[in-house]
């Protein structure tokens, strides 16, 4: 198991191709994707283009996405993810986590979002970190805003078959390195 970075509660390690079925579990739930497709993702695309587009993507630098266990149990829970751009520099990575329904309300997300900043940060050289959701999608955006990042844009996309909630727009947050401190709050957190 490669790990890329563990908290007091969960792992992240690299995928394999072993976590097929653990990503078709995960993207088979409605509700898990509630707010990004709207449907499960087929099995063949997690196998033909999801997790090999994961796996490849180790090869262009350090940032990725990676599978989530609880540390007490090692069970998989999710993944994490800070996201590069196409030709892999770290400058500016999108944060982003899926997680399994059973996972919701424990605290994760924030928990792993955290980790994942500070190794942003300090280990990688990011600049700035963001992400971005449905409006509608206020569980997310309580986590984005917990973990340190601030709402700065709301935008509309053209859907040709939109979600429901699409018309109230996407949000972006994020996250500078000069704004960020290492206790997980926004360095001027005080004004």
């Amino acid at each position: 198991m490669r790990v890329f970075l563990a908290t007091d509660r969960l792992v992240l390690r690299r995928f394999t191709e072993a976590d097929v079925d653990n990503l078709v579990v995960l993207d088979g739930d409605p509700e898990v994707m509630r707010f990004l497709t709207g449907e499960p993702t087929p099995r063949a695309e997690i196998e033909d283009d999801v997790l090999p587009g994961i796996l490849r993507a180790y090869d262009r630098g350090p940032a990725g996405r990676w599978a989530a266990v609880e540390r007490s149990t090692g069970e998989f829970v999710g993944w994490f993810a800070l996201q590069p751009p196409e030709d892999g520099s770290v400058a500016e990575v999108e944060l982003g986590y899926r997680l399994k329904a059973s996972a919701w309300g424990r605290g994760y997300a924030t928990e792993g979002s955290r980790a994942l900043l500070r190794k942003a940060f300090t280990d990688l050289g990011a600049r700035r970190v963001w992400a971005q959701t449905m409006a509608v999608n206020t569980a997310s955006r309580r986590v984005l805003a917990k973990a340190g990042l601030k709402h700065v844009r709301t935008f509309h996309l053209h859907f040709d078959d939109p979600l429901p909630g699409t018309e109230h727009g996407e949000v972006e947050y994020e996250l500078q390195r000069t704004d960020w401190t290492d206790t997980g709050q926004p360095a001027h957190a005080d004004r």
